[in-house]
């Protein structure tokens, strides 16, 4: 009877936080057709998941560039309206 195989992925970022997914498959020298479908199955899972985690950490990321480009937004404003009386909505 051989080992347990291991099906693994891990994501690491330096802006998100890390992730990582493990399925144990059992690996059966009589049974190759079982075990390729709980491959299957894994990957499909893991596939899913990492479709999920990712898609939330874009989210996340298009968030916090929208926070930075508003905040650079007004910067630009307050510097190219600096020393002068102005009015906002008023045209």
């Amino acid at each position: 009877m051989s080992q347990p195989t291991t099906l693994t992925a891990t994501y690491a970022s330096p802006t998100n936080d890390a992730f990582a997914l493990s399925s144990t498959l059992p690996l059966s020298d009589d049974d190759k057709t079982a075990y390729l479908g709980a491959l299957r199955a894994a990957v499909g899972e893991a596939q899913a998941t990492i479709n999920k985690e990712l898609t939330a950490r874009m989210e996340e990321d298009k968030a916090r560039d929208a926070g930075a480009a508003a905040a650079a937004g007004d910067d630009a404003k307050e510097e190219e309206n600096y020393g002068e009386d102005v009015q906002e909505g008023e045209d």
